[in-house]
This record gives structure tokens, sequence and C-alpha cells, in this order.
């Protein structure tokens, strides 16, 4: 199989030992968000985490060195070219050993790269298959894009953040992304584990 990590450099991290999740192997399909913070706090407990990324960088969000992205912490990271032929086959290989998968694109996107639900488990039935989608898997709003400020703001939730005479304070993303999405989808896949 040829080669599927790009020559980028990657910074040495340290690895979470002990936990009550070692032992466990989990993909991460890198995205921004609630996967990134949900892959941080899987590594956290001890799972072993493995982020892979696009071979060339893309502009989600700020630019921020590596050593700096406290939300890529505890794992390690590879570059694979999903849409290739080579990469989808390197990555179903990897899902024969693996425990969870999380990934967090708009609906169909994994199923169009051969890598949704259906496919995973037919390689891997013990397979966690853990997805997080900013408006579900279907809805009037499945397939658009959203950002943790519209889930806020549509709820209602932003209303009730900063003073009682002023406007909202939006609080970046920790209320939809990592409190509603994030957290939820670690919680989702330690039960499922469990």
């Amino acid at each position: 199989m040829p080669p599927v990590a790009t020559g980028r450099s990657r910074y040495r991290l340290r690895v979470m030992q002990s936990g009550p999740l070692v032992g466990i192997k989990v993909i991460e399909l890198a995205g921004i968000g609630p996967g990134p913070f949900c892959g941080m706090l899987l590594s956290d407990l001890g799972a072993d985490v493995l982020r892979i990324e696009r071979p060339e960088p893309v502009d989600l969000g700020l630019p921020t060195p590596r050593e700096f992205d406290l939300l890529v912490r505890g794992r390690r990271t590879i570059a694979v070219d999903l849409k290739s032929a080579a990469g989808a086959a390197a990555v179903k290989a990897m899902i024969r050993r693996t425990d969870v998968l999380i990934e967090g694109f708009r609906p169909g996107v994994t199923e169009r790269l051969g890598l949704g639900p259906d496919e995973c488990l037919a390689i891997n039935p013990r397979l966690v298959y853990g997805r997080v989608t900013g408006w579900g898997q279907d809805g009037p709003l499945a397939g658009a894009a959203g950002h943790d400020i519209d889930y806020i703001a549509l709820t209602g939730t932003l209303h009730s953040i900063g003073s009682r005479n002023g406007p909202p304070i939006p609080p970046a993303n920790l209320v939809g992304d990592f409190g509603g999405g994030g957290v939820y989808l670690a919680f989702g896949v330690v039960s499922a584990l469990l």
C-alpha cells in the first residue's frame, strides 16, 4: 500500500498512559469544534487516540501552531487523503483494530468517503461509531453549516449570557460545541463502550 502520511512535521506529544480508558483505541477524523474536543477528553481519560488530518492544511478557523493547540494534545496525528482509494483503504485497515471512531462532518460526508457507519461496522462489528453534527442527521437543517453561536442563539441560550440590560456576550464555542457537542459525544462513546 502506498504511504498516506505526509512529511509535515509533527510535534512530539506526551500520551496519557493511565486512566479508565487505557487500552481503548480511537480514530478521530479531524474536524473542528466538538470532534477535537471529544478526542481530547478521551485521550485525557487514557485512550490511545489517533487523529487523522487532511494532507494539506485547510483554513478551519484561526491558525494555531500545533504546540499551542490544546485541542490536539495527547494524541498522535497522521495525514491521510480520505478522498483517495489508498487513504480510505488505510483507514479501513486501522478500523479492524480500533474500538472507536469519532467524526463531526455534515451528514453524508463519511458515507461518500466509504467510511460511514454501515461500511465501518461491516469491517468491525464491535466498533463504537460516534458522530456529532450541528443540526442532527435528518431534519430541515441537517445539511446546513452551523456554528456554536448559531446553536446557542436559536435555542435561546445566548439570551441568558451577559448582563440583564445589555446585549448577549458570545462565550466563544464553550457552550454549543464543547458543552453541548463534544461532552455529549464523549459521554455517548464511553457509555457505548461500557
